[in-house]
């Protein structure tokens, strides 16, 4: 499975004339190594692969990494330093670098110190990782059913009075419990009026009847993330909540059925868009309908007007519209997806329907 992602990247490098690329992101590293640490570093060329780490993680490389020539750093001898005399070794001019990961100051140190050609790869591993394999499906999967699992089990959990800090702390916990890593994300548990902020982390406010409930939320099982939202109402909820719901709820699964390999992401974004612009809330779905999910909760592509390429079977997306009204409330309905030739495959199984609680 590596072996191939390297023998891809190799190709791209090929194609941009660079004779290696040296990783410091964690996403890329570990992507095309299968490692689940960090702090660590890759150089590969067209050739050779080398997992650089330091004496924390040496064990742990040699146990997981099995494409690379595993080496250690350290006992006085700075990574610089070590990176400089491993390219002058292997006789490499020009290097790919991850210009979207790679701060200034590293940057600045590695064109000062290393003899060799730095040259961006404009997201040569991102593209690369934009269309899922088998094995990244059913990780994004599994990731996905323990979400399903932990949102039937908060909705039980949920009571009025409770802090919106609680419900989160309960998510986490149930999720792991499944055998969750960790949280894709910082859960967005956001009621009341706080429901109109699309990333509104939970607080100590408490939940009260009348009230809208948005849980965004998330976990990583296998180095996959997984994402979804329901928005639920505390007690029994208005008409005009109930008018705002079913919009939000149309717009989603009208573009459900747009995601299919060739179509543009702008156009899947401007199916669940027009249809909440023709219902006069235009105004307040501000964000993009989706993005790409991963090895990182926001990756490539992102499904929004800006993005005029294709989707292409195996892209793993979100499809999730909001209407965002400040001191009233919010909705967004978000599932996850997998891009085949038959179109939308949804991950995400919990109901849409509206539920009331207490």
């Amino acid at each position: 499975m590596f072996k191939k992602r390297i023998e891809k990247l190799r190709k791209a490098m090929r194609k941009k004339d660079i004779d290696g690329v040296l990783l410091v992101g964690d996403a890329n590293r570990n992507y095309l190594s299968g490692f689940t640490g960090n702090e660590s570093f890759s150089v590969i060329t067209c050739d050779k692969a080398f997992f650089i780490t330091d004496s924390r993680f040496t064990e742990q490389a040699m146990q997981q990494v099995k494409d690379y020539e595993v080496v250690e750093y350290g006992r006085g001898v700075s990574l610089i330093d070590f990176l400089n005399d491993l390219l002058n070794k292997i006789d490499v001019k020009r290097i790919g670098f991850e210009e979207n990961i790679l701060s200034y100051s590293q940057y600045t140190l590695y064109t000062n110190k290393l003899q060799c050609e730095f040259v961006p790869m404009d997201g040569i591993i991102e593209k690369l990782r934009t269309v899922k394999d088998e094995f990244e499906i059913k990780s994004i999967q599994k990731a996905a059913e323990i979400a399903d699992k932990a949102f039937e089990h908060i909705i039980k959990f949920i009571k009025c009075g409770m802090t919106e800090r609680e419900i989160g702390l309960e998510l986490e916990f149930y999720m792991k419990k499944l055998g969750a890593k960790e949280l894709s994300f910082p859960s967005i548990v956001a009621s009341g009026i706080r429901s109109s902020l699309p990333h509104g982390e939970a607080t100590d406010k408490i939940i009260n009847k009348g009230e809208f409930l948005t849980l965004d939320f998330g976990c990583i099982f296998d180095e996959y993330c997984s994402d979804m939202t329901r928005t639920v109402v505390i007690g029994e909820p208005t008409q005009k909540m109930l008018k705002i719901y079913n919009i939000v709820l149309e717009a989603q699964q009208l573009a459900l059925k747009e995601y299919k390999p060739g179509i543009s992401a702008a156009d899947v974004d401007s199916t669940a868009r027009d249809y909440i612009e023709g219902e006069g809330y235009g105004k307040y779905f501000g964000h993009g309908l989706g993005h790409g999910v991963g090895r990182q909760i926001h990756e490539a592509p992102t499904i929004s007007f800006k993005n005029k390429n294709k989707l292409e079977v195996g892209m793993v997306v979100t499809d999730e519209p909001g209407i965002y009204i400040p001191h009233f409330g919010g909705v967004r309905i978000e599932d996850l997806l997998v891009v085949t030739e038959k179109g939308g495959k949804v991950l995400s199984k919990s109901s849409k329907e509206l539920i009331c609680i207490g």
